[in-house]
């Protein structure tokens, strides 16, 4: 993921709303959102180069998303950033203690923001900082720096999340995902990429040749235990399809 805004509210009825895009290169594959044949309780997207997920939630509310931090000269990692949601998933380790182990290895990976939760804890961790934070009511953004570094597009999509939090639904989630509108020269982050992709990469929605916005994410989950979760995936030309997981299916 490079932009996930989203409300957490643990004493609300509608404790978790989260609307976030994955950018990737497009030649990267990918399987789209499903429960995963391996793991049936764990509903998210996967990455099929080299394992892993973006972002992906259980049905008892364990939840766990991935951005990437963006610097210059930053080194690749020796793994991939994608096993990191994978293994919290996969475990039932308290986020607090799942992020103090992670503490340990940082230098495994590239520049990385995690948010480990459930149902009743959501805990955000920054690969440079290297602190887990546990996190407050609120609503909050990531995007490739720290948890709320108030880039032109996190500020626009976070103002829109909270603009519908009273009535928010799948499909007004996905329509705040898809603004492309570029941030202003005097805006942009400097990031040691090119002006030219600073100005590419500025808006929540990404569009270009090789290089753009993948997946879009809408997931509400509320107190009950229910969960809606539409994804809209997306390829050079434009959109591939749509997947959606509800869980029970009688909401």
């Amino acid at each position: 993921m490079c932009l996930i805004v989203f409300a957490w509210r643990p004493a609300h009825a509608l404790p978790l709303v989260v609307a976030a895009n994955r950018d990737e290169f497009h030649e990267r594959p990918s399987l789209a959102l499903a429960a995963w044949d391996d793991a049936p309780d764990i509903i998210g997207g996967r990455d099929l180069q080299a394992g892993g997920t973006w972002m992906g939630i259980r049905p008892d509310g364990r939840f766990a998303a991935l951005t990437n931090i963006r610097a210059g000269g930053q080194p690749p990692g020796r793994r991939s950033r994608g096993e990191l949601p994978e293994q919290y998933l996969r475990s039932d380790l308290h986020p607090a203690e799942y992020l103090a182990k992670l503490a340990g290895c940082v230098d495994d990976y590239a520049g990385f923001n995690l948010l480990a939760g459930t149902a009743e804890e959501l805990w955000h961790f920054n690969s440079q900082l290297g602190k887990p934070q546990r996190l407050d009511a609120g609503v909050y953004g990531l995007s490739n720096a720290d948890l709320d570094t108030p880039w032109p597009k996190l500020r626009r999509a976070r103002a829109a999340l909270v603009a519908q939090l009273g009535a928010a639904q799948p499909e007004s989630l996905l329509q705040l995902l898809s603004d492309d509108q570029p941030a202003a020269d005097a805006e942009l982050p400097s990031t040691g990429v090119p002006p030219e992709w600073e100005r590419r990469l500025s808006s929540i929605f990404i569009a270009s040749p090789e290089y753009g916005t993948r997946a879009s994410t809408a997931l509400l989950r509320w107190q009950d235990g229910t969960l809606d979760i539409r994804e809209r995936r997306f390829g050079p030309e434009g959109m591939l399809g749509e997947s959606a997981y509800r869980h029970p299916s009688s909401r």
